[in-house]
């Protein structure tokens, strides 16, 4: 396995490459342009806004003993591959990561989806944490063959600086350093008993919180399909590919502040089960 596909491991996108993503115009914001909105749209807006909550908080709040005449069974939404399925997450941990995953295709969906967590966190950059997550994550002769050239990737000084951290792979001075996936749903391409492909979209914020940042914080989106093996009671990675998108489109929302940006960094931690 060459060193360019390792790079495909982290949140840096399915080229093969490196990429570090600065805003367009040495900082400058580009908005698009949208034709105002008449008031009587906007009245329409908030009254279906309005009937939508009225009719969600009702549903909300109906009991199982309705008098609609249909079983507790009846009652039960069923599952899609972009709703949670009810089911209980795992109770077991390894190494910070969920582990114990069911033998079955929710199960395969779930590690999948708190794998690519793992493998796309700022953890990774770390040399101990790092290992723990390879152990964890892949089956073992697949976290044998990876290690050596995921500690090469994550510890070489260019790769480092290229992406604004300094050398040691620290994040520079008054600055905070970003890497995060954020599942948006999964779905299971081939199921079989002991070996599974899912595929998982998702978004990822990657750079540096700071008001002298040389990369700043932006977001990507990719779909990753892992190749899922069950061995020794659990789903683990036996080998993934990742691509681009599919990419929303994006609104014309303004940039946060770098203050801004630093401060949600510390108040909101990164989820540690997905679905």
């Amino acid at each position: 396995m060459s060193l360019d596909d390792e790079r495909n491991s982290g949140p840096f996108g399915g080229s093969g490459e490196t990429r570090t993503r600065l805003p367009e115009g040495e900082g400058e914001i580009r908005r698009t342009s949208r034709p105002g909105r008449t008031s009587s749209r906007s009245l329409v807006t908030v009254v279906g806004v309005v009937v939508l909550l009225i009719a969600a908080i009702a549903f909300a709040n109906r009991g199982d003993g309705g008098s609609d005449g249909a079983t507790g069974d009846e009652k039960k939404p069923d599952a899609a591959a972009t709703a949670p399925s009810g089911e209980k997450p795992v109770e077991g941990k390894n190494g910070g990561i969920p582990s114990g995953y069911g033998h079955d295709e929710q199960g395969a969906q779930s590690a999948a989806a708190n794998y690519a967590v793992a493998l796309g966190s700022a953890d990774m950059f770390d040399k101990d944490r790092r290992r723990g997550i390879v152990q964890t994550v892949y089956t073992p002769d697949e976290a044998a063959k990876r290690q050596p050239s995921l500690d090469e990737v994550y510890s070489g000084k260019k790769f480092l600086t290229s992406i604004g951290l300094n050398p040691d792979g620290s994040a520079p001075e008054d600055t905070k350093f970003v890497s995060r996936i954020i599942p948006v749903g999964t779905s299971v391409k081939s199921f079989s008993g002991d070996s599974a492909t899912v595929e998982i979209w998702y978004s990822s914020l990657f750079g540096l919180a700071g008001e002298n940042a040389k990369n700043p914080v932006s977001e990507s989106w990719f779909t990753s399909t892992y190749e899922l093996r069950w061995v020794d009671g659990d789903w683990k990675v036996a080998d993934f590919k990742q691509k681009d998108g599919p990419v929303p489109v994006g609104r014309d929302q303004r940039a946060s502040t770098a203050d801004d940006m630093a401060k949600a960094v510390e108040q909101f931690g990164g989820f540690t089960y997905a679905r």
